[in-house]
């Protein structure tokens, strides 16, 4: 123990002088009144004056002085678990702080370290001076402060935050030998990120310019960055999320979660990553729906704060279903028709293969047609309509489309802009192919061979207005043979793209709501080696993400920040120093203050910077200096202000001991004696919590309250879902309603006693068997008034093989199990739940009854039956409500609800709350219709 004022401790001294004169001056006597004369012979001679202060008053005495003296002395326990010398043991002490991304875990600890390091300087009186090493908001390079009381310096301290963006160590390391020219010489402590870096080195020498360091870690904390996956990743195929995870090193396996959330908070997947012991890296993945995938905005892995366990979708990342219509007979390997479509659009757009009418039947954002596709008058006819209705049609040259006697649109009697078709209904099509954007010239055209004066023609480069500009061309593209536009005053409109003499290659026109656009080549190497470039996978991926309002921005043109990330991981205003970002440089520019990781661009053509997009491989970095941990660097142990507090309740309580000496109220010092132990051991004892009486031996706790229960089927992830279905139920009841609800309970029927449980709630299992004694105890349990609400979890039993609709995946045999379950139930007719039903407004008005799944139906007694008056004793239906109402430890809602999201499970809770109250309270609402006949004849 060390003491800030240890002069004072001389006042110890003067402990003797006191005892003594303690001693010599007694308490005043007791007063005593003095009675009538007839009272004398009661009294009793006894000497009632201490000749001295009892020894147990003058020790108490004695501890009040002595704990007062040594508090104000102002004693200090360190409580530093670091060995050997402390670097700031001696001269003034410079603080070096990381606060890059990868501070971000564990920050209140770093700054806690820095706050003993900064009391023990104060102490001192020294003074100390601070550097952070990631750059600012305006990008202001890092700088050493002034030197200053560590009073001053803590306030400055606590206003500092990290930063979502990497260190810079080579500007550190200037600031550092620029301290060190000038003279300044001193203990170092630095606080490390323990990310090693490539300036590390100079920046080590740096440090140990100044004066002895000392490095300061926290070994245990995940440092993990949510990165890009790779391009060759194998798993990436179809319809698979691939995340990828680089972490740094750790002796021990770890399993981590990443939640794919959508833009309102929904979580719409959970990918499970495990990282080996000494790994660095870890790659997972989950099949979704196109659907359900597209609405992924983010992923955001858990443990992991701060913009680097936060990855933001883009447009780039959606998957656009992509329909190619094929053509019987065509289709060989490597050389058909749809091969080169196949390649280029796999790896950006959910691929569908098909008739037009298989493809049509599904939402589709481009329509691939290569040459013959589009034969048959009905197709085009069908195709139109759909076109009409916003689509985008990609057509092909060819062979079959050259011969066809329905492309002539060069006769005389053809309309200048074909495209301009009435646009009410797709039979007013007349009878020629409308489904080209220009008319087209009879014959071909072929540049080169051993016929032709002419060489193949390169690309012209793409003109503003088209989706292609920007796209490089590369110079061995060139055309052979192409299909030729008629020439017409507005042909330069229509043209995305042109070859070098200035003729067509890509032409569209408006159908329409959509889009048609024709290459007036082949979709295979015949006439052009155009599908054989990574030219060609560029421009139908700009095309396929046109229909979705995707505006591509040119490769050179800079997007502006939008809304950046903070260290918290929120989307906000971007920092005074954030700059704007060519748009090529996305995927390969790594985070920084320049560049902050968030959202760039306008709304058409918004991009994402991730701070995992360009991240070298993460390593530890190596200790400079003196290492310690963080977790030893805890604050010292100031006992002064507790020991002055007990030496002031010592004072109160000798105040009160010694007027119940003088008031004759305590007999003996033993009485005494004990009452001050006791008070003092009550001082010192920890606080305990009261703890509820526990129920009497052998009664539930549902006898004691309110609860809700679930039948156990055996299966942990199904009661598991029941028991957080029900305890979310059960809190938003609580929140909303008078209800009291307490945690619900899993049930057997037959063994556990039903009676206490208002309602009970029954998810269906594939493989449930029929129980007598179950039936029995459910049967008893209805005619008691219970109500039984029975979930066959998305299979509709009324519905032509038990199916709905695209989002469940039910176990099969679900509905033959529910038949199996309920055989020897007493069920009453039962009739199809409707908003005009006591259980629609019993808390809440409802018209609709979901669940995880919406437009199932809901089935209860036939209103009218007399029994249980009135009131249906079971509830069936098919919506799995306990999935939409389950909340997990963390107080997440871990499932979808589909498809409405956030305002469907709403409605989930609120149906669950009428329930709840239809169960406790019955039919009273529905006894209000009779109000005016009771009054009635109250009246009579």
């Amino acid at each position: 123990m060390i003491f800030q004022f240890p002069w004072l401790l001389a006042a110890l001294a003067v402990l003797p002088v006191i005892w003594l004169l303690l001693r010599a001056l007694p308490p005043a006597p007791r007063r005593q009144s003095f009675p009538a004369i007839m009272l004398l012979r009661g009294l009793h001679a006894r000497v009632t004056d201490a000749a001295t202060a009892p020894p147990w008053l003058l020790l108490l005495r004695c501890l009040a002085l002595a704990g007062l003296i040594v508090g104000l002395a102002g004693p200090v326990v360190p409580r530093d678990q670091a060995t050997g010398p402390r670097a700031e043991g001696s001269g003034d002490p410079l603080l070096v702080l990381d606060n890059g991304w990868a501070a971000v875990p564990g920050w209140t600890h770093r700054l806690a370290a820095l706050d003993t390091v900064l009391d023990r300087a104060g102490r001192a009186g020294r003074h100390a001076r601070l550097l952070t090493t990631a750059p600012g908001p305006a990008g202001e390079t890092p700088a050493i402060g002034a030197a200053m009381t560590p009073s001053l310096l803590r306030g400055a301290l606590d206003s500092t935050r990290a930063m979502p963006w990497p260190t810079d160590r080579a500007a550190a390391a200037r600031a550092l030998r620029a301290l060190a020219a000038g003279g300044w010489r001193g203990p170092v402590v630095y606080v490390s990120d323990g990310l090693a870096g490539p300036d590390d080195p100079a920046f080590a020498a740096a440090l140990a310019a100044i004066g002895p360091v000392r490095t300061l870690t926290a070994p245990d904390l995940t440092v993990a960055s949510l990165v890009p996956p790779a391009k060759d990743d194998p798993g990436a195929a179809g319809d698979t999320l691939r995340v990828a995870l680089a972490a740094l090193p750790q002796p021990h396996p770890r399993h981590l979660t990443v939640r794919a959330e959508a833009a309102d908070g929904g979580v719409l997947a959970l990918v499970p990553l495990s990282l080996a012991a000494g790994a660095d890296r870890a790659t997972a993945g989950v099949a979704l729906p196109a659907e359900l995938r597209n609405r992924i905005d983010r992923l955001v892995l858990d443990d992991m704060p701060g913009p680097a366990g936060m990855r933001l979708l883009d447009e780039g990342d959606r998957r656009r279903p992509v329909g190619l219509i094929g053509v019987a007979g065509t289709d060989t390997p490597l050389v058909g028709p749809l091969f080169y479509l196949r390649r280029a659009l796999a790896p950006t757009a959910e691929l569908r293969e098909g008739s037009a009418a298989t493809l049509l039947a599904r939402p589709l954002s481009v329509l691939v047609a290569p040459d013959g596709a589009l034969d048959s008058p009905q197709t085009r006819r069908a195709v139109a309509a759909w076109v009409r209705k916003g689509g985008m049609l990609v057509r092909f040259a060819g062979p079959l489309l050259n011969g066809s006697p329905d492309r002539d649109m060069a006769s005389p009697d053809m309309p200048a802009a074909p495209m301009e078709a009435p646009q009410d209904d797709a039979a007013h099509l007349p009878p020629a192919d409308t489904l080209l954007p220009v008319p087209l010239m009879q014959g071909e055209r072929q540049l080169g061979g051993a016929m032709s004066w002419g060489k193949p023609e390169q690309l012209a480069p793409f003109p503003d207005a088209s989706p292609f500009h920007g796209l490089p061309i590369p110079p061995e593209v060139t055309v052979s043979r192409q299909v030729l536009a008629r020439p017409a005053a507005d042909l330069a409109d229509h043209s995305w793209a042109r070859l070098s003499d200035g003729t067509p290659l890509v032409t569209h026109a408006a159908l329409g709501a959509g889009e048609v656009v024709l290459f007036h080549v082949t979709s295979t190497a015949d006439w052009s080696n155009l599908p054989l470039s990574g030219l060609f996978v560029a421009m139908l991926r700009r095309l396929a993400e046109r229909p979705a309002g995707v505006e591509a921005p040119a490769d050179h043109s800079l997007l502006a920040p939008y809304m950046t990330l903070d260290s918290d991981a929120i989307l906000g205003p971007p920092p005074p120093g954030a700059r704007a970002l060519p748009a090529d440089a996305f995927g390969t520019q790594a985070a920084s203050s320049a560049h902050p990781p968030g959202l760039y661009g306008p709304r058409t053509a918004r991009r994402a910077l991730n701070l995992g997009d360009a991240m070298p491989p993460l390593s530890p970095q190596q200790p400079i200096g003196q290492a310690a941990s963080l977790d030893g660097q805890r604050r010292d142990l100031v006992p002064g202000p507790w020991l002055v507090a007990a030496a002031v309740l010592l004072l109160v309580l000798d105040a009160l001991l010694t007027q119940m000496l003088r008031a004759g109220r305590l007999a003996g010092g033993r009485r005494a004696a004990a009452l001050v132990v006791a008070g003092l051991l009550a001082a010192h004892a920890p606080a305990r919590p009261a703890l509820a009486d526990p129920p009497p031996a052998g009664v539930p706790g549902a006898a004691l309250e309110t609860r809700l229960g679930y039948i156990l089927t055996g299966h942990d992830d199904i009661d598991t879902v029941s028991r957080q279905g029900l305890q979310g139920l059960s809190d938003y009841a609580n929140a909303r309603t008078s209800a009291v609800l307490g945690h619900p309970d899993g049930v057997v029927p037959g063994r556990d006693d039903l009676s206490y449980y208002p309602m009970l709630y029954w998810p269906v299992t594939a493989d449930a068997t029929a129980d007598p004694a179950r039936a029995a105890a459910l049967n008893a349990y209805m005619r008691h008034g219970g109500i039984l609400m029975i979930d066959s979890q998305g299979v509709d039993p009324a519905a032509p093989g038990g199916g709905h609709d695209s989002f469940a995946a039910p176990a099969p045999g679900t509905a033959a199990a529910l038949r199996r379950m309920t055989q020897g139930l007493d069920i009453p007719p039962l009739t199809r739940l409707t908003d005009h039903h006591v259980l629609a407004h019993t808390f809440y008005l409802l018209h609709g009854f979901p669940g995880r799944y919406d437009g199932l139906p809901v089935w209860v007694a036939r209103e009218g039956d007399s029994a249980n008056d009135g009131v249906s004793p079971v509830i069936v239906g098919a919506s799995d409500w306990a999935h939409a109402w389950a909340v997990d430890a963390q107080g997440d809602t871990p499932y979808a609800t589909m498809p409405d999201g956030n305002t469907q499970r709403v409605a989930a809770y609120r149906f669950g709350v009428n329930a709840v109250l239809y169960a406790l309270t019955g039919n009273y609402k529905a006894d209000q219709v009779h109000v005016p006949a009771l009054l009635r004849r109250l009246g009579e």
